[in-house]
């Protein structure tokens, strides 16, 4: 029997209709949004409740809402931004149809709160299956709109159940905002939970895109966004957005699509896009794409699906290729570059058995039979032993180089960063800079009164008579870092025990790396390139000196020469000039500068004993600096970092107890002594004027890391555990992998 055709009843009618374009409270925040774009807003702000089931309210700044056109606005097809079938060729707005806030009325509980720029009031209305509920009351509202959506989906029990987890739901909703809020830069956006007090998702009017992109995706993308536009008039299209290079690859492509400002989306064109970048990222890897297309409005059909998320137009397969093309053009521009992150990694740690690498040395010995045969992509063609020709050819200001030269340390009135470079200062014969401490008969007495046996124990380093006692008629001494013989024996309590620290803290692994190493090169004062067997590092010079120096001073405790200042250096005018630099952290509550720099002179003149005797560090009677310990051959620290280093050395050394004040003592001794990036930037930047004599100076500094500090990181220093957690050594790439990718090539 034929079934009786009924005409549904219209509440019906809507309710499906509304179930349609709202699916979910992410829909229905969407619509809200466009209409507070379409009135011109530059606020908007979005606050939910339970992931949009319970509560939404969305507020924005915009032109309002007539009183008059209160009556009908949850109506099915009332607009006012569509009067004929005819204006749909030229639509610009966002909404057309009528039927956002008429199907959100239909499937849950509609407040709509709003006021005129001409209007005395704001007026307040309720609505319920698209009808008002009782004439509009006047009420206090700033100009605007606003609109809560209560118990969404409260009719409609199926769909309900079916969005149970209002935590994915709210998720959705912050991707939808965050669409708009990039693409909408002039405009500020904000989302919320209800009783939060800090916002998941908020932009500024006055950010840029990039800004916002920053704000809601990250630094990671931002930094590696590559701008692109194109425009080309017999299609009469223009595209606009940003993208990102191949430093940046994610597993999921996250790809915002504007096309003449309404977020859609296009498969099509995903897959274009996508396969341009498959040549650059690895395999299964997208990029971030945000793509603004502005197409002719007459050849776009806006009409196609009830949430607007599709749209049709004409052209569509030259315009891709169009995009495609100038997305492959920008790729290949930004190619001359590529970074890596990578997470710190052991040297040696362990690694299954095919993956066993040979040195280059070993290799040459296997027999072509052997069951031990070395492939390509496990020879190391390397030989930390080699030496460099230049390591023979010092440059000719290397502070000493030359016989005749002087170490000066000018205290000039200006800052302190123009205090003159070591490189270019004179220096005494090497002969007379090297000047031993006075031997004493007796060993050291510590203050404390405890005393160790009088021998020092092993210092762990590959050291040669590292295990012969250090005694006065001892033939075969042990050598100081300086390569000069030991003259005392150190039985200070909290010396040794400061050395025990040390070793204790030793990574094994990352001493065997760098006894091992062979230097690549310097990328820049802080940082050098150095492999090891298959693998590359990067590693920290300005930490790994800090480092080198401090377990210097702490194992040749009072057995330094002397680096000696051509011309005494006051330290009322060191200090005078740390005070005038922002670093210092003086401030007016601090007292007169001129107080405090002659205070800090008569300070450090108590201590001239104690710091001459143990540091080699000599101030005469008069309160000027003489001299200054020698700790490794053919290094002079950056005198530029000498006036902070002698306020830090009044202010945060703790002079009261013993271990601690020869421990922080000594690290500020090493934060002077090691290599800074900011006392050479002058000469890595130079101006036209001064390029011949940087390009010196840059081939100094960087011949001094080489041939003098990476070359004592070898033998002297006990790298710390730590270093292998922080970043200060990272593991760039290893060889193997390499070749997996060069033999696809």
């Amino acid at each position: 029997m034929a079934g009786v055709i009924r005409r549904l009843d219209e509440a019906v009618v809507n309710r499906i209709a509304a179930g349609e374009v709202i699916q979910r409270p992410a829909n229905a925040i969407k619509e809200m949004i466009e209409n507070c774009l379409d009135a011109k807003s530059t606020s908007i702000q979005v606050v939910v409740k339970e992931g949009g089931l319970k509560f939404i309210q969305v507020q924005d700044n915009g032109c309002g809402i007539r009183k008059e056109d209160l009556d009908i606005v949850c109506e099915r097809f009332t607009t006012s931004k569509l009067q004929k079938f005819e204006d749909l060729a030229s639509i610009s707005t966002y909404g057309f149809r009528g039927e956002a806030l008429a199907s959100i009325s239909h499937v849950a509980h509609v407040t709509v709160t709003t006021k005129t720029a001409d209007a005395k009031c704001a007026f307040r209305a309720t609505y319920s299956d698209g009808k008002i509920k009782a004439p509009p009351k006047p009420c206090a509202g700033n100009q605007g709109t606003q609109i809560t959506v209560e118990d969404l989906f409260y009719n409609v029990n199926t769909r309900r159940k079916a969005l149970k987890n209002p935590n994915e739901e709210y998720a959705k909703i912050l991707e939808v905002v965050s669409r708009y809020a990039i693409h909408n830069s002039g405009i500020s956006f904000s989302v919320k939970k209800q009783g939060d007090t800090m916002s998941d998702v908020r932009t500024l009017s006055n950010a840029s895109t990039v800004d916002n992109i920053r704000t809601i995706f990250g630094n990671a993308v931002s930094r590696e966004l590559i701008e692109v536009g194109c425009e080309d008039a017999n299609l009469a299209f223009k595209m606009k957005g940003y993208i990102t290079n191949a430093n940046y690859s994610v597993k999921k492509c996250i790809f915002l699509l504007f096309i003449n400002h309404r977020l859609v989306e296009s498969a099509a064109m995903r897959k274009a896009i996508e396969t341009v970048y498959a040549a650059y990222l690895p395999k299964s890897t997208h990029p971030f794409l945000y793509l603004s297309l502005e197409i002719a409005p007459q050849n776009v059909d806006v009409n196609v699906h009830p949430t607007k998320h599709e749209v049709h137009f004409l052209h569509e397969d030259s315009i891709l290729e169009r995009v495609q093309q100038h997305v492959e053009s920008k790729l290949l521009g930004s190619n001359s570059s590529r970074m890596y992150f990578t997470q710190t990694l052991l040297p040696g740690a362990d690694c299954s058995s095919n993956e066993v690498v040979k040195s280059a040395a070993n290799s040459s010995v296997v027999t072509k039979g052997s069951s031990d045969k070395v492939y390509a992509h496990q020879m190391v063609r390397t030989d930390s032993r080699e030496q460099k020709l230049d390591a023979f050819l010092q440059p000719v200001n290397n502070p000493l180089s030359a016989g005749t030269t002087e170490v000066t340390a000018e205290v000039e009135a200006g800052p302190p960063k123009g205090a003159e470079r070591p490189q270019d200062a004179e220096m005494e014969e090497v002969s007379d800079l090297v000047e031993m401490v006075d031997v004493q008969d007796d060993a050291v007495q510590p203050e404390s009164g405890h005393l160790f046996p009088e021998t020092v124990p092993s210092r762990k380093r590959p050291r040669e008579d590292m295990d012969v006692e250090l005694e006065k008629d001892d033939t075969r001494q042990d050598m100081t870092a300086a390569c000069t013989p030991r003259r005392r024996i150190i039985n200070l309590t909290s010396v040794l025990t400061l050395q025990e620290e040390i070793s204790s803290q030793a990574h094994a692994k990352l001493q065997e790396m760098l006894h091992e190493h062979s230097f690549v090169g310097c990328v820049s004062p802080q940082w050098a390139l150095a492999q090891y067997q298959t693998k590359l590092y990067l590693l920290n010079t300005t930490k790994l000196s800090q480092e080198l120096f401090y377990q210097i001073l702490i194992y040749d405790f009072a057995n330094f020469g002397v680096l000696r200042l051509s011309e005494p250096a006051p330290l009322y005018e060191l200090s005078m000039l740390a005070l005038e630099d922002p670093e210092s952290g003086w401030t007016e509550e601090d007292g007169p500068k001129e107080g405090l720099a002659e205070y800090i002179v008569e300070f450090l003149k108590k201590k001239s004993e104690m710091l001459k005797d143990y540091f080699s560090l000599e101030i005469d009677e008069e309160g000027n600096l003489t001299g200054l310990p020698l700790l490794i051959d053919n290094y002079i620290p950056p005198l530029e970092g000498l006036p902070m280093f002698v306020l830090r050395l009044a202010t945060e050394v703790n002079w009261d107890e013993e271990k601690e004040c020869f421990e922080s003592l000594s690290k500020e001794l090493a934060m002077f002594y090691s290599i800074r990036k900011q006392y050479i930037i002058e000469e890595t930047n130079p101006t036209n004027s001064q390029s011949e004599e940087s390009e010196s100076g840059s081939t100094t500094w960087k011949w001094t890391v080489e041939h003098v500090l990476y070359k004592a990181f070898r033998t002297h220093l006990l790298p710390p555990k730590h270093f292998a957690e922080d970043g200060n050594i990272l593991q760039l790439a290893n060889l193997p992998d390499l070749y997996k990718v060069f033999e696809r090539c």
